[in-house]
């Protein structure tokens, strides 16, 4: 498992996420998934659809956008190679 924390670029806002990420051997590819700072720009685009681009440097993905919680934070989920740099092997 992978995870990435800090800042990403959604639909062109910048907000801070923290993802996590999963290889699926059944599937035989990854599931990431994770939460977006709360932001009232990301919370509107809500009502206009469901699906967005992030962004993490030069790597972008299709995410799926949830219901935000309590606390304004968004769900993000997306399949596929993460969009944040992988670590660096030890």
């Amino acid at each position: 498992m992978t995870d990435y924390q800090g800042p990403a670029t959604i639909d062109g806002i910048t907000v801070e996420v923290r993802l996590s990420a999963r290889f699926e051997p059944v599937e035989g590819r990854y599931r990431w998934a994770g939460r977006a700072g709360p932001h009232d720009g990301l919370t509107e685009s809500l009502r206009r659809g469901q699906s967005a681009t992030i962004t993490i440097g030069q790597n972008s993905r299709t995410v799926k956008l949830g219901e935000p919680d309590p606390w304004g934070r968004v769900r993000i989920s997306g399949t596929g190679r993460p969009p944040w740099p992988a670590a660096p092997a030890d």
